[in-house]
């Protein structure tokens, strides 16, 4: 892979960390900062309050997708990434001075739903432009290698956050973050989006876009009246979503809260363990992506459906009863080891279904349809089965999600020989490679 290739792969790597470090911090801090907004109540019922604003972000975030797709499709992958990136300091900045109970009443979380909203119209388009621009930008057969860093970046910046987290947890006591150190890694994500909008204004336009004529000149491109040309890939796109977003979302965001609420371990370990098995998950995904280059995609998606759909029960059960570091790190990289099958591949092969003009859009929407159904809502359905005392409720819930994704993968057909090119001048995603254009597997 030349310099160029990595050159683009960096500053999109770069923006998405950035992404996604404000997106999950509110996950991650959620439980220092529930008081300051919502007093009353038990701290489940606090966190669930809290948690719904969260799902509100994933709610928004069909709205950004289909909004910030169209610019993608219609201005250029530079543009909708630039324009992300700006909404998300904008969101990040609206938290860390928003008013507590004790000053505006629920004024506070007023603020708190808008900057929520905020993020959820940027992330939403941040997905599909950066899956889409990682995918057009590298080698035709380093589509999955290239395209995997995606979550590299995106769990890059949840470590960024978890190791934020446990510096503050360290170093000051309860009840300052609580009171207001909670405050400090939506300043710090804010500072970062500011670099990343300036890298961002700099980056180059990937070539199949821009050789894209045709679809330059087309006045349906990016639109909702092209995107129907194109339902089944559409429909695709939610189903293959549907296990991987639940299962992600389980064991990252959702864990350190599971090991400190319901395994019984402090804030501090609960953390620690989550921010180990984060970064050898990070490890992992160019790994896979690059496995996925030689043997296909489809293999890996099978193999972590089966995966979640079997062994979600067993390891959900035994986590809960691990109260030590060691096992509970060790159950927690078999789930994200299992995961990483979606993770790794998820972003190009989406991408590799839709035609150039309609990429954006394409994957935005559906994807972001699919995170606000089952990804955005998978904490809130988990503390709800812990609440009404049935929390093993939810392990079923995820074996279930993946096990429809699971026959989605079986039946659908294999995305890595497709040749972005002619897929961009009109021809089903399914076709055969153009002579010359053979994918290089080396």
């Amino acid at each position: 892979m030349g310099r160029e290739h990595w050159k683009k792969i960096w500053v999109g790597s770069a923006g998405n960390m950035v992404e996604w470090f404000d997106w999950f911090v509110y996950a991650s801090f959620a439980v220092y900062f529930a008081d300051s907004f919502f007093p009353e109540g038990n701290e489940t019922a606090k966190l669930m309050n809290t948690m719904g604003i969260f799902a509100v972000g994933f709610f928004l975030r069909p709205v950004g997708g289909w909004l910030l797709g169209r610019v993608g499709d219609r201005q250029g992958r530079k543009a909708a990434l630039t324009l992300t990136v700006t909404l998300m300091s904008a969101s990040a900045v609206l938290i860390a001075i928003a008013p507590t109970y004790d000053v505006a009443g629920y004024g506070g979380v007023a603020v708190l739903l808008l900057a929520r909203m905020l993020q959820g119209l940027s992330v939403g388009g941040e997905y599909a432009a950066s899956a889409t621009y990682l995918t057009e930008a590298s080698a035709p057969g380093r589509r999955g290698f290239a395209s995997s860093f995606q979550y590299v970046s995106m769990t890059a910046g949840q470590l960024l956050g978890l190791g934020l987290q446990i510096v503050l947890q360290r170093t000051l006591s309860e009840d300052t973050l609580h009171s207001w150190a909670w405050r400090i890694p939506f300043i710090v994500g804010a500072l970062g989006a500011g670099v990343v909008f300036y890298l961002r204004r700099t980056m180059l336009e990937t070539e199949v876009y821009a050789a894209d004529e045709d679809a330059h000149a087309d006045p349906a491109r990016g639109t909702l009246k092209a995107l129907l040309k194109h339902k089944r890939e559409a429909l695709l796109v939610i189903a293959l979503t549907m296990g991987g977003t639940v299962a992600y979302y389980t064991y990252t965001t959702y864990l350190t809260k599971y090991l400190s609420g319901s395994v019984g371990m402090d804030k501090p370990t609960a953390s620690l363990v989550s921010f180990c098995a984060l970064f050898l998950f990070m490890c992992l995904q160019p790994l896979a992506g690059r496995l996925s280059d030689r043997i296909g995609r489809r293999p890996l998606l099978i193999t972590f459906a089966i995966g979640s759909t079997f062994l979600t029960v067993p390891i959900m059960t035994l986590l809960k009863h691990a109260g030590s570091f060691w096992p509970a790190l060790g159950l927690s990289l078999l789930a994200l080891l299992v995961v990483t099958g979606y993770t790794s591949i998820n972003a190009c092969v989406k991408a590799e279904l839709f035609p150039t003009g309609i990429r954006a859009l394409g994957v935005a929407l559906p994807y972001a349809l699919a995170n606000a159904m089952f990804g955005g809502t998978a904490e809130y359905v988990a503390l709800w089965f812990k609440n009404s005392g049935a929390e093993s409720g939810y392990y079923w819930y995820v074996s279930g999600c993946a096990a429809v994704s699971l026959i989605v993968y079986l039946a659908m057909r294999e995305t890595r020989t497709i040749d972005l090119h002619r897929v961009g001048a009109g021809e089903r995603p399914d076709a055969a490679p153009a002579p010359g254009r053979e994918p290089v597997t080396d």
